[in-house]
């Protein structure tokens, strides 16, 4: 057994730094400049499986994993590197599938459950959800201090759920439930913007990624990654919201202009009408095309992201 085998990447949600979940510990990284900030070691934490810390503070959360866990995988460690100890712990009747967290809560998610509590003083459970089968624990966050909604997998395939959590703390506020049927096919990967106005997606064919608005559910632009189908791993927002960058299996990195859309390439043939030969070459024909790409070192997984400092399209990525 490699201990140093990585088994979960998590990405702070201002985008400064990253959380590694290895079979010999974990770690957290400071993007730029890149540097060590923390580690916790075997000894200590076994294999973890997820991990999140709380924005840039001391509190680390996070589930055992591997081929040699300390904890169980169905218990929720909360650790202190102030005072080097764990401090709490939370223990559910299935495995843990991801762990999702901003500043006043903390969000686990089971296969057919999601629970919300308040964190990190104290640490109460606030409400379950009941949600259909979510074997890969698809759940996202909005971090803003405005706007606390949630996203996950939906009742019908395709479809994604909208929550809003500021409903737990006010019971008097009128519910926002919002359904959003985004694709045809199975859900795989979700993202919200920093505000939380956007929901990005994709579905298991991995041929496009859709962009909605989170109010009115409308559907504001379509994106082609390209015309074969791939396992899209990760999408995200530039801080302004700007653009995306999205990445799959195909070693390829793909970044779409989401407010100046005429960045964005579009089929040679769309300029001379073949697109109108029919509604699905049409279709094809008339997407929009990334603005910029590139090529990783290998058809593997990986994590895209925008840095904070930079007006560069692309910020970092880290290959899982």
């Amino acid at each position: 057994m490699s201990r140093r085998k990585l088994l979960s990447l998590s990405l702070s949600k201002g985008h400064n730094c990253f959380s590694c979940g290895l079979e010999s510990g974990l770690v957290v990284y400071n993007v730029q400049p890149l540097a060590r900030l923390l580690k916790l070691d075997f000894e200590t934490v076994g294999g973890v499986g997820h991990v999140e810390m709380l924005q840039r503070s001391n509190l680390i959360v996070f589930v055992g994993g591997g081929q040699a866990p300390k904890f169980p995988l169905h218990q929720v460690m909360i650790w202190d590197d102030f005072l080097k100890k764990f401090v709490y712990e939370i223990a559910f009747p299935t495995p843990v599938l991801s762990l999702r967290l901003r500043k006043n809560k903390l969000i686990v998610v089971l296969q057919s459950s999601i629970h919300v509590f308040s964190f990190p003083n104290p640490v109460e459970k606030l409400l379950t959800i009941p949600t259909q089968t979510n074997p890969k624990g698809l759940c996202e966050v909005c971090t803003s201090v405005d706007c606390q909604l949630m996203i996950y997998p939906g009742p019908q395939t395709g479809s994604i759920q909208i929550t809003d959590l500021l409903t737990i703390e006010d019971p008097g506020r009128a519910s926002t439930e919002r359904l959003v049927q985004a694709h045809q096919h199975e859900v795989v990967c979700m993202t919200l913007n920093q505000s939380g106005t956007l929901l990005a997606s994709a579905s298991s064919k991995g041929t496009l990624v859709r962009v909605h608005n989170t109010q009115t559910r409308v559907l504001l632009v379509e994106f082609r990654r390209g015309a074969d189908p791939a396992n899209i791993s990760c999408i995200n927002f530039s801080q302004d919201s700007a653009f995306l960058c999205v990445s799959s299996d195909k070693g390829t990195v793909h970044v779409f202009a989401v407010q100046d859309q005429s960045l964005n390439r579009k089929s040679t043939l769309a300029q001379v009408g073949i697109g109108q030969l029919s509604k699905t070459v049409g279709t094809y024909v008339d997407s929009q095309w990334d603005c910029a790409q590139f090529a990783l070192p290998s058809e593997i997984p990986s994590l895209c992201f925008f840095t904070l400092d930079t007006k560069s399209v692309i910020g970092k990525f880290i290959s899982i």
